[in-house]
């Protein structure tokens, strides 16, 4: 792979740093973004907190940098802070284009993980006047028409229904940010963007220079940002060329969606590169060298089911009240010390959050759900530091961001696929003990029926392929 690209006149890769930037709102779907641009032939790193230069020095020559966050689950002050230090961190990088990485599902809320919030922060430190929102993921069965999003949702991730958002099962139903408005320029404006524009599915098929023209109106009212419809890949192509075009004019140009916005992006490197110069095709996964070791904090009807189809684990049960109660550490010790005896005889263990959580109420969610995250990140800190584990999975969003971030690593790099929208990465840290582990994290919607399984005996199907 050649160290700089060209696309329309923009840089794969500039002098300075590299071209493209990322914050993951949380650390599933960073890590779905760091493999599509890996799978791109992208050089890409994730950190979990903006890297200095000492360590960039050490990584030498990258296509790509992500920061892992937190965001989703931040009140607007503190999401402010987190995102205006990632922003000027961008900036400074000389970043192109700064990609603001949300679910596909786009659920947030005005005071919890504000989409809003992070336009208006991340915005003071992008040059350019677009901003725009890739709105679906056709990989992952999430598509925008006429600026409503629908998505696929059901407990068999291969006989899904697909649904309007806010009539999807459990999007919009979720404790903390139900999607209750299916528009997304709608949802956007109840965040604060008060001029919300979109471009249509129809403007693809009329070319690049009808879709220039389209986006020249719209942008003549000054908009917060732009939607762009997305029901197939064909899409993201065109909308890629367009970020490509606009961020060489002038950058960076702030971009934000699910891992679509990378795949855009990919694709309009992909049409100048030469195809036999990229490292698309990624190495599968091969079984465990020893036992592995899951923690499920999630609560979705998907993750139950891969819970009960994880035939090779034994399973060691977490109660949400104990783990959060006045005996927590009691408790917690108890849970530590019986999965550490499990492991070091070499058997692979399953701990989950008991399912009488699964349908907390909003108040329930508000208090408990975040104490029960921390509490099991404090159980997987305390049993890695106990015994040395080849390979570990976590499942949740909010349960892996918190889970990782307790460990004493920084940053995370690429490793295989496994199924649609989820990846195992290797952990990159200072202690060597936690150095090289390979990691799967998994948000409460994504995965097969068995991705547990895989996990263990080692997977690349058509699915990771093409997510």
């Amino acid at each position: 792979m050649s160290d700089t690209r060209e696309v329309n006149g923009m840089s794969g890769m500039s002098s300075a740093g590299p071209a493209y930037g990322f914050y993951g709102d949380d650390f599933t779907g960073a890590t779905d973004t760091l493999a599509h641009l890996a799978r791109a032939g992208l050089r890409t790193m994730l950190f979990f907190a903006p890297p200095d230069a000492q360590r960039l020095s050490m990584l030498g020559r990258l296509d790509a940098v992500g920061i892992a966050g937190a965001a989703r689950t931040m009140q607007p002050h503190a999401q402010h802070q987190e995102l205006a230090r990632v922003g000027a961190a961008f900036a400074a990088l000389g970043v192109r284009v700064m990609h603001y990485k949300v679910c596909s599902t786009f659920d947030s809320a005005p005071q919890t993980g504000s989409i809003g919030v992070a336009i208006r922060t991340l915005r003071e430190h992008c040059a350019n006047s677009l901003v725009a929102v890739v709105g679906g993921q056709p990989s992952l069965r999430r598509y925008c028409v006429f600026g409503e999003l629908f998505a696929a949702g059901g407990e068999d991730a291969h006989q899904q229904s697909v649904y309007r958002i806010d009539r999807h099962p459990t999007m919009s139903r979720h404790p903390v940010t139900p999607m209750n408005e299916a528009d997304l320029r709608v949802h956007l404006q109840r965040q604060g963007l008060k001029n919300v524009q979109s471009v249509d599915w129809r403007c693809y098929a009329r070319g690049d220079a009808a879709l220039q023209t389209e986006l020249d109106c719209l942008l003549e009212s000054k908009p917060d940002a732009v939607l762009f419809d997305v029901l197939d890949d064909s899409h993201l192509q065109a909308i890629g060329g367009l970020i490509a075009r606009h961020a060489a004019i002038r950058s960076p140009l702030l971009a934000v969606g699910a891992s679509s916005v990378a795949q855009a992006y990919a694709s309009a490197l992909n049409d100048v590169v030469d195809r036999g110069e990229v490292s698309a095709v990624p190495a599968p996964l091969t079984r465990a060298r020893g036992p592995v070791f899951v923690l499920a904090g999630s609560l979705s009807p998907l993750t139950e089911v891969q819970i009960a189809a994880a035939q090779s684990y034994l399973r060691v049960e977490l109660d949400p009240q104990q783990m959060t109660g006045n005996a927590a550490p009691d408790y917690l010790a108890e849970r530590v010390a019986a999965i550490v005896a499990l492991l070091r005889d070499g058997r692979n263990v399953l701990a989950f959050t008991t399912r009488r959580m699964a349908h907390p109420t909003a108040d329930a969610a508000r208090s408990v759900m975040p104490q029960l995250a921390n509490a099991n990140a404090a159980l997987l800190k305390a049993v890695l530091g106990k015994v040395r584990l080849q390979r570990i999975g976590i499942a949740g969003g909010d349960t892996s961001s918190i889970a990782v971030r307790a460990l004493d690593a920084w940053g995370l790099s690429y490793l295989a696929p496994l199924s649609a929208g989820v990846t195992v990465c290797r952990l990159h840290a200072e202690r060597s003990e936690l150095d090289g582990m390979e990691v799967m994290l998994k948000g409460g919607q994504m995965g097969d029926a068995d991705l547990f399984e895989q996990l263990l005996n080692g997977y690349a199907g058509d699915e990771a392929a093409d997510s």
